[in-house]
C-alpha cells in the first residue's frame, strides 16, 4: 500500500503572530509547510520548528504586495514540497492613527499588503488548485471586517475588501462546481507581536481590544477551517458580539467606539515615537507568536470549542432536555 504524502501547506506572514502559532499546529499535524514572510530570521526560525516536529520546510523571504514574488514562491513551494493543499493567506501590516493624519502613502501600503497580498496569494493558490479540483484557501480575516473601529482606518477597510473579494470568489467557485474551498476565520484581539512593530501616531502604547486571545487559539481555528467545509469561523465571543452587534444596532455601536474606541486601544505607558515600525520593512530582532499581554490573554474560546464539537454540544443539548423533563414531571 503506498504511502500516504504529508499534506502541503502554504502560510504567508508565517514568521511572527498569527502566522507563526499556525506554522506550529499544521506542523503538529504532520504538515509540510512553505513559509512567506518578509523576516528571513523568523522564517528560519519557524522552519525549524517544523522539522524539529518532523517534517519539511522551505522559507520564500518576500513581500506579498508583491504578486510576481508571490507566484514565484509558489512554484519554489510545489517544486521542493510538492502539489500545495492548503494556502492561508495571513500577512498584515496596520497603521494607528486618526484618518485625518494618515497619508496617501500609508493606506496604499495598508491595502497593498493586508488586502491584495490575499488577493495575490489567492491567485496562485487557485492557479494551482483549480487543474487539479482540489484544495482549501483559508483568509484569515476579522471581526474588523464586519465591524470597524476608530484610528485602524486602513486595516479595517483592508478587512471589509477581504471578505467582499472572497464573497464573489466563493459564488465563482459554486458556480463552476468546483471542489476547490474557499473559507474566512474571523478573529478577535490576540496577543501578538503587532503592538510593538505597527506604525501608530498615539501617545500611548497600543494593545489589542479586549478580551485578548492567545494566537494558539486562533491557530487551532485556522486548523479546523482548513479541514471542514465550512464558509465562515468566527473566533470567540466578542467577534459574535461585533458581527451581530453591526447586524443589529450599527448606529448605536457607532456612539460607543467614538466613546471608548480610543482609550481601549491604548495601555498608559507613554509611546517612543521613535521606535522602528515594520510598515515597509520588517523590524530587526527576534519575534515569535506572543506578544507582551500573556498575563491578559485567554488560552481558550468556548465559541471555537462549540463550534468544533458539534457533537458534544447536541449530547449536552439532550442531557438538559432530559433533566428539564424530569424536574418539571417530579414538580407535578
Amino acid at each position: 500500500m503506498a504511502q500516504q504524502r504529508p499534506e502541503v501547506v502554504v502560510i504567508t506572514g508565517a514568521s511572527a503572530g498569527v502566522g507563526r502559532a499556525t506554522v506550529r499546529e499544521f506542523a503538529a499535524h504532520g504538515a509540510w509547510i512553505g513559509l512567506i514572510a518578509r523576516d528571513t530570521e523568523g522564517l528560519e526560525a519557524a522552519a525549524q520548528e517544523v522539522e524539529a516536529a518532523g517534517g519539511r520546510a522551505v522559507i520564500i523571504p518576500c513581500d506579498v504586495a508583491d504578486a510576481e514574488a508571490l507566484e514565484q514562491a509558489a512554484e519554489i513551494v510545489e517544486d521542493t514540497l510538492g502539489p500545495i493543499d492548503v494556502w492561508v493567506n495571513d500577512a498584515m501590516v496596520s497603521v494607528f492613527s486618526p484618518i485625518k493624519e494618515m497619508s496617501a502613502d500609508e493606506f496604499k501600503r495598508v491595502t497593498d499588503v493586508t488586502y491584495l497580498g490575499y488577493v495575490y496569494g489567492t491567485l496562485a493558490a487557485l492557479k494551482r488548485m483549480l487543474p487539479r479540483d482540489r484544495g482549501t484557501i483559508v483568509q484569515v480575516g476579522s471581526a474588523l471586517a464586519y465591524r470597524s473601529i476608530p484610528l485602524q482606518s486602513a486595516y479595517c477597510a483592508a478587512k471589509h475588501a477581504i471578505k467582499g473579494f472572497t464573497e464573489s470568489l466563493r459564488c465563482e467557485l459554486l458556480h463552476d462546481k468546483s471542489h476547490v474551498h474557499v473559507t474566512m476565520v474571523q478573529l478577535p484581539a490576540v496577543n501578538t507581536p503587532q503592538f510593538d512593530w505597527e506604525k501608530s501616531r498615539l501617545p500611548y502604547q497600543t494593545q489589542p481590544v479586549p478580551p485578548i486571545y492567545q494566537p494558539e487559539v486562533i491557530a487551532r481555528g485556522i486548523y479546523w477551517a482548513a479541514h471542514h467545509q465550512r464558509k465562515e469561523l468566527w473566533i470567540g465571543f466578542s467577534t459574535v458580539q461585533a458581527i451581530l452587534g453591526e447586524r443589529v444596532i450599527p448606529g448605536l455601536l457607532d456612539r460607543y467606539l467614538a466613546k471608548v474606541g480610543y482609550r481601549s486601544q491604548e495601555t498608559s505607558v507613554p509611546a517612543d515615537p521613535n521606535r522602528p515600525n515594520n510598515l515597509y520593512a520588517p523590524v530587526p530582532g527576534y519575534h515569535a507568536a506572543h506578544g507582551r499581554f500573556d498575563s491578559r490573554a485567554r488560552r481558550r474560546s468556548l465559541e471555537l470549542w462549540a463550534t468544533t464539537h458539534p457533537g458534544w454540544v447536541a449530547l449536552a443539548g439532550v442531557g438538559l432536555a432530559g433533566l428539564s423533563a424530569a424536574l418539571l414531571r417530579r414538580s407535578a
